[in-house]
């Protein structure tokens, strides 16, 4: 069953959420030794949630009700911890449950725990968590992607039918890809920031990894919806999925931004253009000119507002202290050696782009690049109703490949990172597999908050 089925079954009274609770409890402590997805299991407190639902009258219960859904470990649930994997805020607590956390709860969703992701969401392979690598399900040599690499790890696992990431350059979409499932990127300010422990503000969005499509938008409409708590939050009504007609859409195919593409990726994207063009869509070429420097500026424009963001663990204020410490320079030197080398790197690039002999140079040019880029899509947007591209440049790659190859790494956010950088939504769905049997992702890129069409194009080719 999808968790769609699930809920409905808990609702009619057919299943207990408890007996789900408990066997969702046990899929994970037996899988989860060998992918590491799971940083902590919250058995007490979902099995307490489980018991306030069977207790509720059936015709009370939410839409999720008796459904387990993991959240990344970046994501704050009041009275447990959230270390975005990292040893700087090891036995943090929340004080207060994210906007999400408070929806997922309203529909009588049980949180069954947090996930493993690269530390602080930085990076494309969840290999720099603090506690380990999170390993890909379908081949234990490779990455399941990242930076919410243990939620697409858990939902590819079977551990769980739901899972929350955040995705600031691809971080939701790129583990989707190489673990074979639904991620969603929504539009940007459509669901709350609030309670998500900030990376880059301008870019960061919570969005859900599911095994199933009609499971994530059942989920993004619980998750969206205006939050007066962020200042970003869009005043737009909450996303509700609804049956489309799709036939006469228009979607584009960014021919300029595709050359040099893997031909295997090639081939599934030519097959989904051709059963997408039987069941009436319409094709047009389309010219995105700045899009290839997404990933340059993505990572001067986040490496900058992490500068900024992670300023604040300095060990007086919030984060890991060394009592050892003497005077205050000592006391930064060794609470701040805390962080992984990928959070060090970036917040060095993001200090240098913001300095005052580089910012008009890097920081300053490279937001104007991303002026550029999203004036690409507002013009594409006049001519098709989506547009269809990779996911990723590559399937999934094995565990150490990369690390001493970080300008390869870091371009895996090659086709993910413009929907950050224009605020666009993005649903990567899996379609074909290459030479070795690894899922190929393709995604689907709409205008503002029009990710209905996604959906209804995604399904056109799931059936």
């Amino acid at each position: 069953m999808n968790a769609s089925q699930t809920a409905a079954k808990v609702r009619l009274g057919q299943l207990k959420a408890e007996d789900l609770t408990k066997d969702c409890i046990n899929r994970i402590k037996e899988g989860n030794a060998k992918i590491n997805a799971f940083l902590e299991i919250f058995e007490q407190s979902a099995l307490a949630q489980a018991r306030a639902i069977d207790a509720k009258d059936p015709s009370q219960r939410g839409k999720l009700a008796g459904v387990c859904v993991a959240i990344k470990d970046n994501i704050l649930y009041k009275g447990h911890t959230a270390s975005c994997a990292s040893k700087m805020l090891e036995n943090y607590k929340a004080p207060y449950n994210a906007f999400v956390v408070e929806r997922l709860l309203a529909e009588d969703a049980i949180i069954i725990g947090r996930t493993n992701m690269d530390e602080f969401a930085m990076g494309s392979s969840n290999e720099n968590s603090a506690f380990g690598p999170v390993k890909n399900p379908l081949d234990l040599e490779r990455v399941p992607g990242g930076s919410s690499g243990g939620s697409a790890a858990a939902v590819a696992a079977g551990m769980i039918t739901m899972a929350l990431g955040s995705d600031t350059g691809g971080s939701i979409r790129q583990p989707a890809a190489f673990c074979g499932i639904y991620g969603m990127k929504p539009t940007y300010g459509s669901v709350s920031r609030y309670g998500l422990v900030a990376f880059a503000s301008s870019a960061d969005q919570i969005g859900p990894l599911t095994a199933d499509l009609q499971d994530n938008a059942l989920l993004l409409e619980v998750l969206s919806g205006h939050d007066p708590k962020d200042s970003t939050s869009a005043q737009k009504n909450s996303f509700k999925m609804a049956e489309l007609e799709t036939k006469g859409l228009t979607v584009g195919i960014p021919s300029d931004f595709l050359e040099n593409l893997n031909p295997e990726i090639r081939s599934c994207l030519d097959k989904a253009k051709e059963v997408l063009s039987d069941k009436g869509i319409n094709f047009k070429e389309i010219s995105l000119p700045y899009a290839k420097y997404a990933s340059p500026c993505y990572y001067i424009l986040t490496s900058s507002e992490a500068s900024s963001n992670l300023a604040r663990f300095d060990g007086l204020r919030y984060g890991y202290k060394d009592e050892s410490a003497g005077d205050l320079e000592d006391s930064y030197l060794k609470d701040r050696a805390k962080f992984g080398p990928e959070v060090k790197r970036r917040i060095m690039l993001g200090t240098f782009s913001l300095g005052s002999a580089h910012a008009e140079d890097y920081y300053l040019k490279a937001q104007k690049v991303r002026a550029l880029i999203a004036n690409d899509f507002a013009e594409a947007f006049k001519q098709v109703d989506a547009i269809l591209m990779p996911t990723t440049p590559n399937t999934a790659f094995k565990l150490g490949e990369k690390t001493e190859d970080l300008i390869s790494l870091y371009l895996s956010d090659l086709y993910t990172a413009p929907a950050n950088i224009a605020g666009l939504p993005a649903l990567s769905f899996p379609y074909g597999k290459d030479a070795k049997g690894l899922p190929v992702g393709l995604q689907l890129y709409g205008n503002y908050f029009e990710e209905a069409k996604l959906y209804a194009l995604a399904a056109l080719l799931e059936k």
